[in-house]
């Protein structure tokens, strides 16, 4: 109080706005103010230590204390919360791979169905295997001719234009053996090409010969692949 009132009187009582006729009153004041500052100040270390005392000292968090016991209860109940996961993710993954062979089953089921079927058609298809022979047979000839750059007697073989009778027994073959959609996408392939090769055999262009009849020979390859007729003809 007194330190406060000495220091709030300094700035209002300067000596350049204060008279000399007012400087006793004004030095009463400062006098008192020490001499109760020194006689405060006997009691005051006291006063000052009793009130830090007395204070509370700050609650610091006390420390995360792990023992062994703490720290295997944790790890057990860890390692069976994943032991738990693990077993969900298992029974899952059962399931889907049953649900995924089942499907595959079925599938192979499907098809051994279609292959059987195919085989009995493909037995009983003697005059239609005939048919497929005499063209395995014509592209022979042709190939050999045109590899000797005979296109007379290639042209010979294949005849002017794809109304040939051989031509059409061929289509009828395909027509009755040919099922998925592959086989007939074969079938047109070649016959596409078996014109290709007619009209540059008659053009006597050797080279979009060769490339036509590589095209036709090969999309019936394919073809008998697929239907399954490879071991059935001779010349393959």
């Amino acid at each position: 109080m007194a330190t406060a009132s000495l220091l709030t009187a300094k700035p209002f009582l300067s000596s350049s706005s204060t008279p000399s006729s007012l400087s006793s009153l004004t030095n009463t004041p400062v006098l008192l103010s020490c001499a109760q500052q020194k006689k405060c100040n006997a009691t005051r270390p006291l006063t000052l230590c009793k009130t830090l005392s007395d204070e509370s000292p700050p609650v610091t968090p006390s420390p995360v204390i792990i023992t062994k016991r703490s720290f295997s209860i944790c790890f057990l109940t860890s390692f069976v919360f994943s032991l738990a996961s693990r077993g969900d993710s298992s029974a899952n993954a059962a399931i889907l791979e049953a649900d995924d062979d089942d499907e595959l089953m079925e599938k192979v089921k499907r098809d051994r169905k279609k292959r059987l079927e195919k085989q009995g058609v493909i037995s009983s298809a003697n005059q239609e295997k005939g048919y497929l022979q005499d063209l395995v047979y014509k592209l022979s000839k042709v190939g050999q001719a045109i590899d000797k750059n005979d296109l007379s007697t290639a042209s010979s073989v294949l005849g002017g234009s794809t109304d040939t009778d051989w031509v059409r027994k061929a289509n009828i073959a395909f027509t009755k053996l040919s099922s998925s959609p592959d086989e007939k996408t074969q079938v047109d392939t070649f016959n596409s090409s078996l014109a290709s090769l007619i009209s540059s055999v008659t053009g006597n262009d050797i080279e979009s010969s060769k490339t036509a009849f590589i095209s036709s020979a090969t999309a019936f390859e394919k073809w008998t692949a697929l239907t399954g007729l490879v071991g059935q003809l001779k010349g393959l």
